[in-house]
């Protein structure tokens, strides 16, 4: 795999997966925040599928 993810893309996806599992544990939107394991995973992963689906990359290109 290939990184595609980047910078604030990554902080911003593991901030709102995080956020999204936590409103979860408290009952607070329900079972939907468990969706927050997809932003959460891609953002330590470094990796998006759908990014890669699309040809999109937000990390720095090595020179």
């Amino acid at each position: 795999m290939k990184s595609n993810v980047g910078g604030i893309d990554k902080i911003a996806r593991i901030a709102v997966g995080i956020v999204l599992i936590l409103l979860a544990l408290t009952g607070t939107i329900g079972v939907w925040g468990w969706i927050g394991v997809v932003p959460l995973a891609t953002g330590l992963f470094n990796f998006c599928p759908a990014y890669k689906l699309f040809g999109i990359s937000t990390c720095k290109l090595k020179q």
